[in-house]
């Protein structure tokens, strides 16, 4: 299904993201999670890559897996990460062959070790560029771009920011999806400003519950610099242990989705981290058994 069939229901979806396995044994338990998720009908899942590229092989993979054995609407991730225009082009057209119709433009991640992005030989510096190609030479794919609820950790001038994301819209992406936040306002604030510079697309959520202080901590380290609000913070320093901060993650992130829910958004994307438990937690606390019933 074209993501923009998905977008126009008129009514909050609710989607999923999972990355490749590193090995056999992580990917049963994969796709089991995905079984289990399933279930709750989400109107698509994506799939990412590795930081740098470093599992793109396996992203490929991955997806076409999917594409044939469920029933599932399937987004992969593509970045300008360590590849040429041609050898990209190549996995678009494995894509369409495969019948995968959905991207999530990036321009990625630098490779480990590596602190600033260098554009590949022949390749794309931003994303906004892989999007125009993919508009041109695959114009029935549907494209999503990332959006930063919290500010872009590579753009401090937060005009600037925006009309760069602009932009990317106007070079063909069909929707935004945000990084995970933790403060809706920042969501709701960012909506404004995208409305405000004349950006009409869907903006989809990006939701990750937190299941343990270190999960916290390495949130932070890899979106380089999340904003944690101080009463998630305090709930968090009484939890006695993971259990009971894992349940403080869930529940904060429970009433992030109800809050959403109530202003009627376009759509929540879940980092699911690979595992269904929060997930359903979250469905079973709001009395949801799938989002197409709302």
């Amino acid at each position: 299904m074209h993501i923009s069939e998905v977008l126009n229901r008129k009514k909050t979806s609710i989607s999923f993201e999972f990355f490749p396995p590193k090995n056999e044994e992580a990917s049963e338990d994969l796709f089991k999670n995905i079984q289990d998720l399933s279930s709750l009908n989400p109107a698509y899942v994506s799939v990412t890559y590795g930081a740098g590229g470093s599992t793109r092989d396996l992203t490929h993979d991955l997806v076409v897996k999917l594409q044939q054995k469920t029933g599932l609407t399937i987004v992969s991730h593509l970045t300008c990460v360590g590849a040429t225009k041609s050898e990209i082009g190549e996995i678009l057209k494995r894509y369409e062959t495969s019948g995968i119709h959905n991207i999530m433009a990036l321009r990625g991640d630098p490779p480990k070790g590596q602190k600033d992005f260098v554009k590949f030989e022949d390749g794309f510096e931003y994303a906004g560029e892989l999007v125009a190609y993919i508009k041109q030479h695959f114009p029935n794919m549907g494209i999503g771009v990332a959006g930063f609820p919290e500010g872009h950790p590579a753009t401090p001038n937060r005009l600037k920011e925006i009309e760069y994301l602009k932009w990317k819209i106007d070079q063909g992406a069909d929707y935004i999806c945000t990084q995970l936040f933790f403060d809706n306002h920042d969501y709701y604030d960012f909506v404004e400003r995208c409305e405000i510079a004349g950006i009409k697309v869907p903006i989809i959520a990006g939701i990750m519950p937190i299941t343990s202080r270190k999960s916290m901590a390495r949130m932070a380290e890899l979106s380089l610099g999340s904003r944690f609000p101080a009463k998630l913070l305090k709930s968090l320093s009484r939890a006695e242990d993971d259990l009971y901060a894992e349940n403080v993650g869930i529940h904060w992130a429970t009433e992030q989705v109800r809050d959403l829910l109530d202003h009627n958004v376009a759509g929540m994307h879940m980092y699911t981290l690979n595992k269904s438990k929060a997930t359903r937690k979250i469905y079973e606390s709001l009395g949801i058994r799938n989002f197409d019933l709302i």
